[in-house]
């Protein structure tokens, strides 16, 4: 019996030694030797843009030149900018930055992507710009609030934000960098095309102080989500001035799939717990109808039955995402059969249909796409299984062998037979190869998991950055999510201890309503924010002193500083002269154009030309006093119906009427972006379209393995803050 006993005990444990031999173990040594090779293939690929391309978008590395793809604004080297640095390569970096700065010019009369335009481009300055301090580059006083790159960022994302005025307030997928939203441009938009900008525009609101940009992107999130299927699904293509879905397919891949991806990112970097709650209710659904046998396949929206059990690589991001909330297990599971297509043509196919376990005809290519890897090293980062090594081992050997040529990397026209196609898209340079290099380099800064930061000065003081966290946009550029704390008070409002230093500041009259708002922030709840800041930047001032700043007589003001602050004036509102003039009390556009006009007719605050004029002008006497109501708004009477003019009469009426209004209609304001900012962002706030989730303010949500140890340990301080201010 001992020896059946002992027999078997030899055959598991020979079994278990063969599974073992079948997985190659890697020494530090391998693992370097494999970083200094994709740090070779990077350096190839660039060095071709930059000899055979530059300054195309992009380059073809067959014909050995370059190419206009999605702008003609030298994608490619903007995309790659943050790899320099990620590869510690700072020289080549400062020079670039000089480049871009000295001759990028987003002034533009061409039509765009707004989804393209928003990943690389402003995704690729902004991370430039966050990234520029280790360069040594010398920075702008005030950085990270202030520099070049971000206000190169910020003038693009002003080019985009004409896209985002529509009746739901999703954007449309096109926009003319010149003159705004392409007259006749489709209303119809993907739905990642609609989802995808919280991550770089909540970014610019936090540096630059500029609200508008993260409320747009946040109210095209909520747009999504309140138009979501009753069983709670998303389609694939939307009518943004409608809301009506124009194809009604649910999945997790291409058209999709970054929404999924900035719900969870968005969370994370901006701190918004609802962001959270909305992908864990969509995730629930997707499990749900979609996902078969650890596979995903394409639903309808609105019954959830089954229309294409295909995969396709873009879903291939979605093992990585869940290692962001804590399902590696889950995810391995997955990544296991995306690799398992891999092995099986050297590549993944754009869609490989799930029935047949073959390449879907015509959509057999492979356009270097990063989404495989990036959940590999999401994967490793998290479990270290050495499994996941080989797997990013296949992927570059692949490369190498298929994919190289003498000019850069091309397109695989078809997995099949590995033929080439004469295109490297710029996601090569700024995905692909950066997650590579990092699955190779666990020791980058990338990966710091929040045990060292570096002290900076800024405008509100000292501030920790770079204590890991780096939180990637769909494009693989990385924010650093510390850097966005440093250019604001705490978000809860004013410190308590500041209060009476801005009371002996404020002009009463002016700033009224703003007194009447840090009233508001005086109760204790304000010091919870404050700790959370105190928490996040090593400040050694504890609760209980905090507490005490709420108990402190605001009577000894005057023996405080006085800091100067800028505030805003009486006045701001100018005449169309350009004369600056005093805000009426409910002044609306129809009384401006009254008194505009009432001057025009009797004379007032006209030079002498212009009362020529008038005087010369049918029907009205110098001397005759007009009142204006007469002309906005004409006595009512019965007259026939009138037939509209001909073209030649339209014409000899307007000859007809006075000449401030032709000259209007003579200029050239059709061409020039009818969307207002301000305007848009007012109607946002005042419309209230979309509810406020639930889940506001519920920051448990996002403790998730993501964040990096201090950030978790933050959030967790004001926890325990919060419970003990309301004992």
């Amino acid at each position: 019996m001992f020896k059946k006993i002992f027999i078997s005990i030899v055959i598991i444990l020979s079994l278990k030694c063969n599974i073992c031999l079948s997985i190659r173990e890697y020494s530090k040594e391998d693992i370097v030797k494999l970083r200094e090779e994709v740090r070779e293939m990077f350096q190839h690929a660039y060095d071709s843009y930059l000899r055979y391309a530059y300054p195309y978008d992009e380059l073809r590395p067959l014909s050995c030149d370059g190419m206009d793809t999605w702008g003609s604004y030298s994608l490619t080297l903007i995309d790659a900018l943050d790899m320099l640095v990620i590869m510690g390569n700072y020289t080549e970096f400062n020079r670039v930055v000089d480049i871009v700065l000295e001759k990028q010019n987003f002034d533009m009369d061409i039509n765009v992507s707004v989804f393209e335009t928003n990943i690389r481009i402003i995704g690729g300055l902004l991370s430039a710009h966050l990234l520029s301090y280790k360069s040594g580059m010398k920075l702008e006083p005030g950085w990270p609030c202030n520099g070049p790159l971000l206000r190169l960022a910020e003038d693009v994302a002003q080019r985009l934000i004409a896209a985002f005025d529509t009746t739901t307030g999703m954007p449309y997928g096109t926009i003319n960098l010149k003159s705004g939203v392409p007259p006749g441009e489709t209303s119809i938009t993907c739905t990642a095309g609609v989802g995808t900008y919280i991550i770089e525009f909540g970014t610019l609101s936090r540096l630059t102080g500029d609200p508008l940009y993260e409320e747009v992107a946040y109210n095209a999130l909520k747009a999504l989500y309140y138009h979501k299927s009753p069983i709670g699904l998303v389609g694939n293509h939307i009518d943004v001035m409608t809301g009506r879905w124009t194809a009604q397919d649910a999945g997790i891949g291409g058209g999709v799939d970054s929404y999924f991806e900035y719900l969870v990112k968005g969370a994370i970097l901006l701190e918004r717990p609802e962001l959270m709650s909305m992908f864990n209710e969509a995730r629930q659904v997707i499990d749900k109808y979609l996902k078969k046998d650890d596979w995903y396949v394409w639903a309808t929206m609105l019954r959830g039955h089954v229309t294409l059990p295909v995969f396709q690589s873009l879903e291939s991001y979605w093992p990585g995402l869940l290692s962001l909330i804590g399902e590696s297990d889950t995810a391995m599971r997955i990544i296991h059969n995306y690799h398992s297509v891999w092995k099986q043509y050297g590549f993944t196919p754009e869609v490989y249909n799930l029935g047949t376990g073959e390449a879907s005809s015509a959509r057999e290519s492979y356009p270097l796409r990063p989404e495989l890897i990036e959940s590999i090293m999401y994967l490793y980062r998290d479990t270290r299984d050495p499994i996941l090594l080989q797997m990013g081992e296949d992927i570059l050997r692949s490369i190498q062998h298929s994919a190289r040529t003498p000019c850069g990397f091309a397109t695989i026209k078809d997995v099949r037979d590995h033929r080439k196609e004469d295109r490297m898209e710029s996601f090569f340079l700024s995905e692909t190869t950066k997650y590579l290099y990092l699955l190779f380099d666990p020791d980058n800064f990338i990966h710091n998991p929040g045990v060292h930061g570096t002290v900076i000065d800024t405008p509100n003081g000292e501030c920790i950055v770079d204590m890991g966290g780096y939180v990637f946009n769909t494009e693989a550029h990385p924010i650093d999510p510390t850097m966005l704390y440093c250019c604001h008070e705490a978000r809860q409002g004013i410190n308590v201890s500041e209060v009476h230093r801005i009371y002996k500041i404020l002009d009463e009259e002016d700033n009224i309503h703003f007194m009447s708002m840090i009233d508001a922030t005086i109760p204790v709840k304000n010091t919870t924010s404050y700790y959370k800041e105190a928490v996040y930047y090593g400040d050694p001032m504890n609760s209980a002193k905090i507490m005490d700043l709420s108990k402190r007589d605001l009577s000894n003001a005057q023996e405080m500083p006085i800091v100067p602050i800028k505030t805003e004036t009486s006045t701001g509102y100018v005449n169309i002269d350009g004369i600056e003039r005093e805000k009426v009390k409910n002044e609306s556009l129809g009384d401006i154009l009254k008194e505009s006009m009432s001057n025009y007719y009797n004379n007032t605050s006209l030079n002498e030309n212009e009362r020529e004029t008038v005087a010369e002008a049918p029907e009205i006497k110098a001397t005759e006093k007009v009142e204006v109501d007469d002309i906005i708004i004409p006595q009512k009477f019965e007259t026939e119906k009138l037939q509209p003019p001909s073209s030649t009469k339209a014409k000899e009426a307007v000859k007809m009427l006075p000449k401030v209004i032709q000259d209007f209609l003579n200029s050239d304001w059709k061409s020039k972006p009818k969307c207002e900012p301000q305007h848009m962002i007012e109607r946002i706030r005042k419309e209230k379209r979309y509810p406020e989730h639930p889940d506001v303010g519920k920051y448990n949500l996002l403790l998730t393995p993501a964040p990096s140890f201090m950030q978790r340990i933050s959030l967790a301080g004001e926890f325990l803050n919060k419970k003990q201010l309301e004992l």
